[in-house]
């Protein structure tokens, strides 16, 4: 199939290669000139590197024309950061087609984004938006055009807007990864699926003291530990309370099964944890006030789970508590902004309003 893949980070680097790696014909687009050129210099492949060695991936085109990128491509997926969708979303929005899905693995509720992006700029195709809980691999860029797979994801919990395009969506985004995909319902469900917002913020707020010691850190390896993992269960019975209360059905996808070795499979599979770690590759640097883990997964992740949870009536005291403390980190008040209901423009809908616009559309 065609493939679009939007942005050039970790996440963008390892889709294109796999899927290249897999047959599907791919573009990707990029906003840097020079480093578009420098790619198409190098031949336009991207070096794969996974369990089963080093793999040369040719990509059909890299550009950084969006219009081109798209044109005539069934699935477009954008794994970019969560505060990089907005400027996306605009430039993407007047060049989708009927019967194009855009798939944003995870994206915070930015499915929104990109269909008010489509509405608002008078394009009247009839396109569908798809979000999962984690991005569909554990993947580090070694180089400019290398990048590292840890892992594949095993199951990807895929929520759709508007719902009544599931069944079109879902089949798309099924033949880029076969066997791995799972409906969980509407966009926010999908939303609500996201890993980040509940594995980050405590394994950065909570290691703030060494992270800022040492030169490299890993939040996964020694800033593990048991107080920690006691944290993210609660923040994460938070997110799970809130899924119940909106009338989400189960399975959840609790992320203490990301560290089981036993019991239900989590979205990586069994001993994702601990090859996350032997790999090494997130030994490094965090920045606190600029890093995604800060300014994606803390203030925007947590700011939509504490305005969903005022909609459903759900308390969210771990959440608020993230965010007050990482605002305080960053010298900003979390507390205003983020990615809320009523920053979306969605704050005036009744619970079943909101319902009804994510089963329909607009």
């Amino acid at each position: 199939m065609k493939i679009a893949v939007l942005g050039g980070g970790n996440g963008s680097f390892a889709a294109a290669g796999d899927f290249a790696m897999s047959g599907h014909e791919v573009r990707l687009w990029r906003r840097n000139g020079d480093e578009v050129a420098a790619h198409r210099e190098d031949g336009s492949r991207i070096l794969v590197k996974d369990h089963n060695g080093r793999h040369d991936a040719k990509l059909a085109l890299v550009t950084t024309d969006i219009g081109e990128a798209v044109s005539g491509t069934e699935l477009i997926l954008c794994p970019a950061p969560a505060f990089a969708q907005p400027d996306i979303a605009r430039l993407l929005a007047p060049h989708l087609r009927d019967g194009q899905v855009v798939f944003l693995p995870p994206a915070t509720f930015g499915s929104m984004i990109f269909a008010l992006a489509l509405r608002d700029c008078g394009n009247r195709a009839k396109a569908s938006f798809a979000e999962t809980g984690t991005l569909p691999w554990l993947t580090r860029k070694h180089g400019p055009f290398e990048v590292a797979i840890t892992i594949r994801a095993k199951r990807l919990p895929v929520g759709v807007f508007p719902l009544s395009e599931a069944p079109h969506a879902l089949d798309v985004i099924g033949r880029a990864f076969p066997g791995a995909i799972e409906p969980c319902g509407d966009a926010l469900s999908g939303a609500l699926m996201n890993a980040g917002p509940i594995i980050h913020p405590p394994l950065i707020v909570m290691n703030a003291g060494p992270i800022e010691h040492f030169e490299r850190w890993d939040i996964h390896k020694e800033g593990t530990q048991a107080a920690i993992r006691r944290v993210t269960d609660a923040l994460d019975a938070e997110r799970i309370a809130v899924r119940e209360k909106l009338g989400y059905g189960a399975p959840h996808f609790p992320l203490a099964h990301h560290y089981a070795k036993e019991g239900e499979l989590w979205m990586y599979g069994r001993g994702s944890h601990d090859r996350l770690t032997d790999s090494g590759d997130w030994r490094e640097r965090l920045v606190l006030r600029d890093h995604r883990y800060m300014r994606e997964d803390l203030r925007l992740g947590l700011s939509l789970l504490v305005s969903v949870a005022g909609l459903a009536g759900v308390a969210t005291p771990l959440a608020r508590a993230f965010l007050a403390i990482g605002g305080a980190i960053c010298g900003e008040d979390f507390a205003e902004g983020g990615r809320t209901l009523a920053a979306l423009g969605l704050g005036h809908l009744s619970q079943p309003e909101l319902q009804k616009l994510l089963r329909e559309g607009f």
